[in-house]
């Protein structure tokens, strides 16, 4: 009996490695996920191989056919020898090469003990089953099936902690929304600028934030905090009394999110950058967006101020049916409608420069280091606020000289090399893409290369934004790296419509091959663009 004893500790250890594995590994794909049980689904739907695949799936027949055998008075030993190698054929497939790593808090902490309370309340009954009907033999079957079966399940356990962890995450939010708001209710002083837009709305996040810190003290958010809990986050620890200032940046991947976070900031201001195809796949179709968006604008107060970016179509019908106070701002739309314009507008491989006019004729010179055309609509909408605000156009001139680029959005970079960096690896939309291209296409030392997998999220008008990429790329870049086979597919079919040669496409699974390939392919004196990066989760 005591081996047996042994042996029962010795496979309990082996299924602890394993599924201490397995569980931290749904736990990370899960917060990726957002926490959101469909969203969490949905990834697992489309990662069959990191997800329950086929050795899953057969480890935990057999290990339920070695229970049955054990229940019918076969040898103990080899069994739970058996059941060990089970384990263990689990614990050695590959893991998903993930960019973002986990991040242990405060949720993801409670999530791990709810499914370790979940997963022990599993094993205890089955145990105690086993024993009721079975004594010890039957004690070990019900353990060693418990074992197998959690093993297996794993993902389910991690999905049902998931979900009934919901209400009292919900309520723990509750508590830091309220936080946050009363926080925002009691700075009467605070000016409080709402930034969407499906694009471009980090960009000028940070290009307004560095005009406004000419004459005010500014709170720009870090990164990409645009979610109720991120916006909470901010206000709750950043947001100090010397702050006269709040850019919050606004996002969204559902209809009502954006309305959440202008009741939680209070907004005074609001500025929409762009309305476009992104998260189509949440959203359904684009008039859903536009609706979103606007949430912005019809929660700001009677005496609010809407900024819009007049060049986008879309953008053009939710201001024309404006009646609060607004400002426009573009490049190409008739200058005369306008409140804020660019002229003279000349974009270089180390930035551009242009003339900031008003609508009354005043004008500044301009110069920026960012790159591309559709940053200067950035900056338009960063210098519209800092107008609004009561700055002068030389004061905002001065401010749009010390804007440094944004990490990942067109970010040049110089390794010391001989080989440019255009590092626009964020997020890439239709507009987005080609625009990186345009800014590729005026670099004519060497090579022009892209790497890329394409652009994700666009819901069924994916294939065909990708098809045209790839026929925007045939005609600047003499080289092109595509990662993932299957998700390039559209952007080959593009190339191929322009007969782009076959022995210049280079299709590669992951980062790590792109990295040797370009060691192989590049000379002192390219030029690589890294075009969007997928998200945190996928895998091909």
């Amino acid at each position: 009996m005591s081996i047996q004893y042994s042996l029962m500790a010795l496979v309990a250890l082996v299924w602890g490695s394993v599924v201490n594995k397995r569980m931290t590994y749904y736990l990370h794909m899960a917060q990726l996920e957002g926490y959101n049980p469909t969203e969490f689904q949905g990834w697992k739907q489309h990662h069959t191989d990191y997800g329950f695949n086929s050795t899953h799936r057969g480890a935990m027949i057999f290990g339920i056919l070695f229970c049955v055998a054990l229940l019918l008075g076969q040898a103990f030993v080899w069994i739970s020898i058996g059941l060990m190698a089970l384990l263990l054929m689990t614990w050695m497939q590959p893991a998903e090469e993930v960019k973002k790593p986990l991040v242990m808090t405060g949720r993801a902490k409670r999530l791990r003990i709810g499914w370790m309370q979940l997963t022990g309340f599993v094993i205890l009954i089955l145990s105690l089953i086993g024993f009721l009907f079975g004594g010890m033999k039957g004690f070990a079957i019900g353990l060693y099936l418990a074992f197998v079966l959690t093993n297996g399940l794993c993902f389910y356990s991690m999905l049902a902690s998931v979900i009934l962890r919901i209400p009292f995450e919900n309520k723990i939010n509750q508590g830091f929304y309220d936080q946050a708001n009363e926080k925002i209710k009691s700075r009467k002083d605070l000016k409080v600028i709402g930034i969407t837009g499906s694009f471009g709305k980090t960009s000028t996040k940070f290009i307004t934030g560095t005009i406004l810190n000419e004459k005010w003290n500014t709170l720009v958010p870090p990164s990409s905090f645009n979610s109720a809990m991120g916006v909470c986050k901010v206000i709750n620890n950043d947001l100090k009394p010397e702050h006269e200032v709040f850019l919050c940046e606004m996002g969204a991947r559902a209809m009502g999110q954006i309305e959440e976070l202008a009741k939680l900031a209070e907004p005074q201001i609001g500025v929409i950058t762009a309305i476009g195809p992104t998260h189509l796949e949440t959203f359904g179709h684009i008039g859903n967006i536009s609706k979103t968006k606007y949430e912005l604008i019809e929660s700001l107060p009677c005496d609010g101020i809407a900024i819009f970016n007049y060049d986008d179509p879309n953008l053009k019908k939710l201001a024309d049916k404006t009646f609060k106070e607004k400002v426009l701002y573009g490049i190409d739309s008739d200058p005369a409608i306008l409140d804020l314009h660019a002229e003279a507008i000349q974009v270089s491989m180390k930035g551009s420069t242009f003339d900031l006019v008003d609508k009354e004729g005043h004008r500044a010179a301009c110069q920026t280091k960012l790159l591309g055309k559709h940053n200067i609509q950035n900056i338009l909408a960063g210098a519209s606020v800092a107008k609004v605000l009561g700055m002068t156009l030389e004061e905002i001139s001065v401010g749009i000289a010390k804007i440094e680029p944004v990490e990942h959005r067109l970010q040049l970079i110089d390794p010391g090399t001989g080989v440019l960096v255009i590092d626009d690896a964020f997020n890439s939309n239709p507009v987005s893409s080609k625009a990186a291209l345009d800014v590729l296409e005026a670099f004519d030392t060497g090579k022009r290369v892209i790497v890329t997998p394409g652009m994700v999220e666009l819901g069924e008008e994916q294939d065909a934004a990708n098809e045209k990429f790839g026929e925007y790329i045939a005609d600047v870049c003499e080289t092109v790296v595509l990662v993932g086979p299957k998700q390039t597919e559209p952007i080959q079919k593009g190339l191929a419509n322009k007969e782009y040669p076959q022995d210049q496409i280079h299709i590669v699974r992951t980062m790590t091959e792109v990295q040797a390939l370009l060691g192989q392919l590049l000379v002192p004196g390219d030029v690589v663009l890294f075009e969007n990066d997928l998200p945190d989760s996928y895998n091909e």
